[in-house]
């Protein structure tokens, strides 16, 4: 069977068709994405943004004007310069062991 004119321009106009509306959906994909990187990008700025103020708040309340009275209140008080205390840490024969290396 031999195609005549007709057909040819049915089947060049259905691919086409089938091509305009690939192109239409991968673009209206691409709108959608590009919309969600908007909002991922606002919601990143504004997660930034709280971040830093959190934090400021933790330096702030690392502070000895905010942890003295907290501190006083408990009855304890701040290591002073002069306080040095040494750890020291046992040996493996002073832990128990033999020495020996397994």
């Amino acid at each position: 069977m031999r195609l005549k004119g007709r057909h040819w321009v049915l089947f060049w106009l259905l691919l086409f068709l089938a091509v305009s509306g690939a192109v239409v959906t991968r673009q209206t994909r691409a709108l959608e994405t590009a919309r969600r990187l908007r909002q991922v990008r606002a919601e990143r700025g504004t997660l930034d943004a709280r971040l830093a103020d959190v934090e400021r708040r933790i330096r702030t309340a690392k502070t000895r004007q905010v942890l003295g009275p907290r501190v006083q209140a408990l009855g304890l008080r701040f290591p002073g310069d002069s306080d040095f205390v040494t750890f020291a840490v046992p040996t493996d024969s002073a832990a128990g062991r033999d020495g020996e290396a397994r």
